[in-house]
C-alpha cells in the first residue's frame, strides 16, 4: 500500500532531479580550478569544482581561475564574470585566455572569436567599457562582428564595439553576456543535485522496506493474524 501511494511522488521527484543534468553530461561538464576567491553560481569555490553548461563563474580582483574541458583550457583572469556554455564562454566582463585545438570560442553580444583552423591556438578575449579586444597569441583567430568576419593573424589584435546596446534594443528581455554569478538554478550546483538524489534514494529505500500492508500500532511487524 505504501509503495502504491508513494510511487507517483517518487517518479516525479526522480524525473525532476536526474534528467536535469545527466543526459550529455560528459560533453557538458568541465573542471574549474580556483586561484583566489572565485564563485560558481554565487557559491565560493574552495579549490576545484565541476561546472555544467549554463553555470556562471566570477573571479575577484586579486583572483583567477582555469576551466579545463575536452582538450581546451580557459584562464579566467581577475575581476571577470563569464558563463560556461560547453564549447564556448560568454564574457560578461573581464578577460579570458583560451588555449584550444578544437575550435573553442568566446563571445559577447554581437562579437565572437574562435580559431581560424583546428590546430593548437591561443587567444585572449577582453570585454570592457563596451569594447572587445581580441589578441591572437598563437595561430590565427577569426572575429565575427555583426556578421562582418575578420582574420586576426598571430601576434596581432583587433578592437570592436561589443554591440550590446544594439542587441538590447532588438530584444529588451535578453540580457547580453553572462548571467550574474548568483543567478544559477538550484539544480545547476552538483552538490545540491547529488543531495537531492540522495534524499529521493533514501525515501525510496524506506518505502521498499515497508510491507505491503500498513503498519498497525497493535502489531508493528505485521506478524499478527
Amino acid at each position: 500500500m505504501y509503495l502504491r501511494l508513494f510511487r507517483p511522488f517518487l517518479s516525479l521527484a526522480l524525473a525532476l532531479l536526474v534528467p536535469a543534468q545527466l543526459p550529455g553530461q560528459e560533453s557538458a561538464t568541465a573542471m574549474v580550478y580556483a586561484n583566489g576567491q572565485t564563485w560558481v553560481n554565487g557559491t565560493e569555490v574552495p579549490k576545484s569544482v565541476a561546472v555544467f553548461m549554463g553555470d556562471t563563474l566570477q573571479t575577484r580582483q586579486d583572483a583567477s581561475a582555469s576551466i579545463g574541458v575536452n582538450g581546451s583550457s580557459v584562464m579566467v583572469l581577475s575581476d571577470s564574470l563569464i558563463k560556461y556554455e560547453g564549447a564556448s564562454v560568454a564574457v560578461d566582463r573581464g578577460t579570458v585566455r583560451v588555449s584550444t585545438a578544437n575550435g573553442f570560442s568566446a563571445h559577447v553580444c554581437e562579437v565572437k572569436a574562435w580559431p581560424a583552423a583546428n590546430v593548437p591556438t591561443q587567444y585572449q578575449f577582453t570585454h570592457s567599457d563596451r569594447n572587445v579586444i581580441v589578441t591572437a597569441t598563437k595561430g590565427d583567430v577569426i572575429v565575427d562582428d555583426h556578421g562582418d568576419r575578420k582574420t586576426v593573424a598571430e601576434g596581432q589584435q583587433i578592437t570592436r564595439e561589443d554591440g550590446c546596446e544594439a542587441a538590447a534594443k532588438k530584444n529588451p528581455k535578453r540580457r547580453p553576456g553572462a548571467s550574474t554569478a548568483a543567478a544559477g538554478g538550484i539544480l545547476s550546483s552538483p552538490p545540491l543535485l547529488y543531495t537531492g538524489i540522495g534524499i529521493v534514494g533514501g525515501i525510496t529505500t524506506w518505502v521498499l522496506l515497508q510491507g505491503g500492508d500498513p503498519i498497525s500500532p497493535k502489531c508493528p511487524d505485521n506478524s499478527c493474524q
